[in-house]
């Protein structure tokens, strides 16, 4: 039988998850970096977020956040720009949910900006039901049947 030289098994990588309790401080956009609300997931660290200037970009999980802070769609996520790519940014800072509502409170967000769902911002709840794939039958149709 081999010798086991690595440094342990799964519980090691898993490690503690001792900063999820303490508060942090929160953290304002300086320049070159944007607030987007992520769109959805794309695999490989990558996903498709909306920033609060408009733009739909790409952006890239880093790797200190990569297997440790989780990011779902509808979730604030703070983005570095990037000076060559306009379309592409990277992921700083996964904000918390209260962080985010914090953050609406400021005005840092705008009013228009859904938070804590799991849907993006692009879903309109106004519609009158019309093309929800519900059809309503009046009794008379079902008379006929």
């Amino acid at each position: 039988m081999p010798k086991n030289k690595g440094k342990g098994g799964k519980n090691r990588k898993r490690g503690k998850n001792e900063a999820d309790d303490e508060k942090r401080e929160l953290v304002f956009k300086e320049d070159g970096q944007e607030y987007a609300q992520v769109l959805r997931m794309l695999g490989n660290g990558r996903c498709e977020a909306t920033c609060i200037d408009g733009t739909k970009r790409l952006c890239h999980i880093r790797g200190k956040m990569h297997k440790k802070v989780w990011i779902a769609a509808g979730d604030i996520i703070l983005v570095g720009l990037r000076d060559y790519q306009d379309d592409k940014a990277d992921v700083i800072l996964k904000y918390m949910p209260d962080e985010a509502r914090l953050l609406k409170a400021y005005g840092e967000l705008p009013e228009n900006t859904r938070l804590n769902e799991g849907i993006a911002a692009g879903i309109d709840e106004d519609d009158d039901g019309a093309g929800d794939g519900y059809i309503d039958f009046e009794d008379e149709d079902i008379d006929k049947i």
